[in-house]
């Protein structure tokens, strides 16, 4: 079976079509973490100036989603990256990762940070992000020291 080419756009995160991939997103995000360190951002906090956020489609279809949130000048967090269950394994997250980067670039960011899971289940998530050059750091912005939370910066 040939996978169709994804395509990766800016779109309102409050589409009625992202049910399913916010829903998703949320169940994973409390499935293994204590409600007091889940960092995520509702679809309206998403829809906010600050924010660039993107959705990656297959054949129409909302597949993947990732955020930038402005909190300094320079720099981005990455937000509310998600690929559905059923089409992780096919790279997806890292092309997803890769237009963020690309983005922030052109958007004159020079700094990327963002706080994920510590958990077995953010493993994989951890592992993409470090071997796109992203480094553990200390908690930034508004974020405190939290054994359910990693942290990691790139410098771009």
């Amino acid at each position: 079976m040939t996978m169709m080419t994804p395509t990766i756009a800016p779109e309102s995160p409050l589409g009625p079509d992202l049910s399913l991939i916010f829903d998703r997103h949320q169940a994973e995000m409390h499935a293994d973490t204590p409600p007091e360190s889940i960092h995520m951002l509702p679809r309206e906090a998403l829809a906010a100036p600050q924010v660039a956020f993107f959705v990656m489609r297959l054949s129409g279809q909302p597949v993947a989603m990732g955020a930038l949130k402005t909190i300094a000048p320079g720099h981005a967090e990455i937000k509310s990256m998600h690929v559905l269950a059923e089409h992780r394994g096919r790279g997806l997250s890292r092309l997803m990762l890769r237009h963020l980067l690309d983005h922030a670039r052109a958007a004159g960011l020079h700094r990327l940070s963002l706080e994920t899971g510590t958990q077995a289940g953010f493993a994989a998530a951890r592992g993409l992000y470090a071997s796109e050059g992203f480094g553990d750091c200390p908690p930034f912005g508004d974020y405190r020291t939290d054994p359910h939370s990693a942290y990691m910066t790139l410098t771009i």
